[in-house]
């Protein structure tokens, strides 16, 4: 019921970014807003599965899939085109061309790191996580490093990676992205009995006759598809993916998949449509949706942190 009254309030909410402004009349503005739609709803479904899925399997609330360094290669990709190319990078890949790379890299990535860290039967995910945070202060190192090494008009290019956005997504970007997002979701969906005794640990998994490495890979490329769509469709999402499990955790009064899945996505969604409503109608484009999400979230990341010690995280 919870549910329902929860969705219910989203398309409410759609319904008024749609026609505010538009009175719902064919035209430039309202096909805009429907892509920008769909786009909200491809990757925050996407941020809310990918996260609520990492948090199930390390069994900690704050943490995000960006520890594993997606965002952080995918940033360091958008770095080296466009130090190799210049502004031509846009032109040379196209939009489609870049988006299949940067999903391609990502996924390349997190191939790579479980290839390298579950061999011989090893499955330490605690492992795989310091080692995943290591390289990514690596890898943004040299991203920053890079940034010095590309003219100020580069830079400006290299800032639309970097942050939120909804700006020049076309049709066939936001289809390739549904795509990755709905078959891996489906997937997802379809295993949350599954990704329930995986949340136990992996003892208790493993005493319940699950094959846990096997299902830690198999969750750890869902989540690797999740994050690569959604960031190579709007950018990196830095702390939005802890703000909407908790939140999640929180309404559904529940750690069932089944019921914190579905949530999750309704909140990222309606997330980034407040978002953007506050940008357009009360800021008047005077900041980002980035920003906003950022201080929300990082705020609330920072709540986490002060309530852990009295066991609340």
């Amino acid at each position: 019921m919870r549910a329902v009254l929860f969705l219910s309030l989203l398309i409410g909410l759609a319904l008024v970014y749609l026609g505010w402004g538009t009175g719902f009349q064919p035209g430039f503005l309202l096909n805009r807003r429907l892509i920008r739609l769909g786009a909200m709803s491809v990757a925050g479904s996407g941020i809310a599965i990918s996260a609520i899925l990492f948090q199930g399997l390390t069994q900690n609330r704050i943490l995000t899939p960006a520890i594993m360094g997606y965002e952080a290669v995918y940033l360091l990709l958008q770095s080296l085109l466009i130090l190799w190319l210049g502004s031509a990078s846009l032109h040379v890949l196209g939009e489609i061309g870049n988006m299949a790379l940067s999903i391609a890299v990502m996924l390349g990535w997190s191939f790579g790191l479980q290839m390298t860290l579950f061999q011989g039967g090893q499955n330490n995910v605690h492992r795989l996580l310091l080692v995943g945070l290591v390289l990514t202060l690596i890898i943004a190192s040299v991203t920053q490093f890079i940034e010095l090494r590309i003219s100020p008009g580069e830079f400006a290019i290299y800032q639309s990676f970097a942050v939120i956005s909804f700006d020049g997504i076309s049709k066939l970007r936001l289809a390739v992205a549904a795509v990755c997002t709905v078959l891996a979701g489906s997937i997802a969906l379809r295993r949350v009995a599954i990704w329930d005794v995986m949340a136990l640990g992996r003892d208790q998994a493993l005493s319940l006759g699950l094959d846990h490495p096997r299902e830690v890979r198999v969750c750890l490329m869902l989540i690797a598809v999740l994050v690569a769509a959604a960031t190579s469709l709007i950018g990196p999402s830095a702390f939005m993916g802890i703000f909407i499990a908790n939140i999640a955790y929180a309404l559904t009064k529940s750690r069932r998949h089944r019921d914190t899945l579905p949530m999750g996505c309704v909140i990222a969604v309606g997330m980034l449509l407040l978002a953007e409503i506050t940008v357009q109608h009360v800021f008047g484009f005077g900041t980002t949706v980035g920003i906003l999400i950022n201080l929300i979230c990082g705020a609330y990341f920072l709540f986490l942190l002060l309530r852990q010690p009295r066991g609340q995280a």
